[in-house]
């Protein structure tokens, strides 16, 4: 039987708008640690949390009063939250049958009062400003109105994160025809170069002495570009090694989803694997979507995947293709799938289901893989058996 979570009418573009942010979930902590206390703050609570809210995961992206980074979207209260057009407020939590036995009322931290404020980006709720407190309580009018500025303060944050990471992809843009314009003078200049030796070889025969003052110029200056143009080339490469803000390399790569998705395999007890290829480990290519394509595919292999299973992801960048071409798989050791599942997830037109230990189906989170995919022109292939399935993605760099 599957449970019923609350989801959006508008899912499918609600998670789309969040993946247009391109938020690497493990390094905001400080941009918003100011706001998350300021709230805390203002409501008289002891904890606040900002979060955004994916297909399978609530990413506490900051806070105060309390460490978490990640909490199973089926067991959170920002799951109603972003249902709502304006606050979601609950006095006491232990009076709610959708969460009166819960863990975090029942158990340590015995929460009580809760009260959320949906982050709003171009009409879709894609996570939540929530306070929360030991105590039962109900918030006083002119209280809620300052949260909802601070919520806004936080939208706009993020907004100033996407323009942040455009820029620096035009940047990058930028340099790449500066490189192209430096390859494209060097033959011209290597052309000129030559003439003007040849032309010098020969000028005693030609018994021009003031052409020959003049080629030789011609010669040093070419030259002299040419060394200028080889210095600048040296600089570009001496810089490939580096990961700049919208880059990744295998090895960073490899480092955000461990820290992201280990967590989530220790809590079921799988055991979570990443491989990288060594000789290309150091390569940096676009970050652009891939955080969320592959974290998408890892989660839902962790929900299909029983207690004690393997989930496996391996990372490949080939760099001796033009363009370069990065291979994603994910593989667990989950019960399988048909034929015609795997059609349904190609085409689009597949339906949730429970994980193995019960866990939420919200029904989109293929479909946003498959829609990122293929908006970055890449192929998207699945294969399964008993032992398991594989999802691979092949992405053009």
């Amino acid at each position: 039987m599957t449970t019923q979570f609350p989801t959006p009418a508008n899912e499918l573009d609600r998670i789309l708008t969040l993946s247009d942010f391109n938020v690497d979930y493990s390094n905001f902590d400080d941009q918003f640690k100011d706001l998350a206390k300021l709230a805390a703050s203002v409501a008289g609570t002891e904890i606040s949390l900002v979060g955004l809210i994916d297909s399978y995961t609530q990413w506490i992206i900051s806070g105060h009063g309390m460490e978490i980074q990640q909490t199973p979207r089926e067991e959170t209260v920002c799951q109603y939250t972003i249902m709502e057009e304006d606050h979601l407020e609950i006095e006491n939590l232990s009076m709610d049958s959708r969460f009166q036995e819960k863990p975090f009322v029942t158990k340590d931290p015995n929460l009580r009062y809760y009260y959320g404020i949906p982050l709003k980006s171009e009409g879709h709720n894609i996570g939540t400003l929530c306070l929360l407190d030991r105590s039962a309580k109900k918030l006083a009018p002119e209280k809620t109105e300052l949260l909802k500025i601070i919520a806004e303060e936080i939208v706009n944050r993020l907004k100033t994160y996407k323009t942040i990471e455009l820029l620096r992809h035009k940047v990058t843009e930028v340099t790449d025809t500066k490189n192209k314009v430096v390859h494209d003078i060097r033959g011209p200049l290597g052309g000129i170069i030559g003439l003007a030796q040849i032309i010098s070889e020969q000028g005693k025969d030609n018994n021009m002495d003031e052409v020959l003052e003049f080629i030789n110029l011609i010669h040093k200056s070419g030259n002299s570009i040419l060394e200028l143009a080889d210095e600048i080339l040296s600089a570009e490469k001496k810089t490939t090694v580096k990961v700049k803000g919208d880059e990744l390399n295998l090895r960073v790569f490899r480092e955000k989803l461990e820290k992201l998705y280990v967590p989530q395999a220790k809590i079921k007890g799988i055991k979570f694997t990443v491989s990288i290829s060594p000789e290309t480990e150091t390569v940096p290519f676009p970050k652009n979507k891939l955080l969320q394509i592959t974290g998408n595919l890892i989660s839902n292999a962790i929900k299909f995947t029983p207690q004690g299973g393997n989930v496996q992801v391996n990372l490949v960048l080939t760099a001796r293709e033009n363009p370069n071409v990065l291979r994603i798989s994910v593989t667990d050791s989950g019960s399988g799938l048909t034929q015609s599942q795997i059609d349904n997830i190609i085409e689009g037109t597949s339906t949730s289901t429970e994980g193995t230990d019960g866990e939420a189906g919200y029904g989109f989170g293929l479909a946003l893989v498959k829609h990122l995919i293929d908006g970055l022109r890449g192929s998207f292939n699945i294969t399964s058996d008993q032992a398991g399935a594989t999802f691979e993605v092949i992405l053009p760099q």
